[in-house]
């Protein structure tokens, strides 16, 4: 039994534009919306070093693919949490149970799905397009900054948009120092200091 469509996100399939790299016309597909496991190589689109020849045909496995492949290989059919950013849940997400669901009679592909929100940088969501976007390295050089981080995700919800300013930074980094401080007390009072 194919697993049920959509499960993570309520969409209203007869309302949804075609993708704009859908082929309508392949008469091997049900709808242009469908995903494919094997995409047919398509000159000037697709990379020459991503593709390859098979008895299929030249193309390269369908997006979303080799995720499915990854966990089961390394962490079984079935996993008990998958996470993402939001922006996974359709396609992505969506693909992904499909394909491992189908692989495997059925069974869950995971049992728990946590998705996080983006990470803002100065009210913007951080990408490489906006040119905003930061490495861990670039943001936090220090041990410090690290640690400061680190404590601003785990206070934050993490459906909610992260926001990352050097403000919040340095309001994590007070927090860090107050904790360092409480636990430094703790560990005097039990020392007998």
């Amino acid at each position: 039994p194919l697993p049920s469509p959509h499960r993570l996100v309520q969409l209203d399939v007869g309302n949804m534009a075609p993708a704009s790299d859908a082929d309508e016309y392949d008469a091997e597909k049900d709808g242009a919306r469908d995903f494919a496991l094997w995409k047919a190589y398509k000159p000037g689109l697709d990379r020459d070093d991503a593709t390859w020849d098979t008895p299929l045909g030249r193309g390269r496995p369908g997006w979303h693919l080799e995720c499915s492949a990854m966990a089961r290989t390394y962490l079984g059919p079935t996993i008990d949490v998958h996470c993402g950013g939001v922006d996974l849940k359709f396609p992505h997400h969506e693909n992904e149970i499909a394909q491992s669901e189908g692989a495997n009679d059925g069974r869950p592909f995971a049992r728990y799905w946590l998705h996080n929100g983006f990470v803002n940088v100065n009210n913007e969501k951080m990408s490489k397009s906006t040119g905003n976007f930061r490495t861990l390295r670039e943001a936090c050089p220090t041990g410090t900054d690290v640690r400061a981080y680190r404590y601003l995700v785990v206070s934050s919800q993490y459906r909610n948009p992260l926001s990352f300013t050097m403000e919040a930074l340095d309001a994590a980094r007070a927090a860090v120092r107050r904790l360092d401080g409480a636990r430094a007390a703790v560990r005097r009072a039990r020392e007998g200091h």
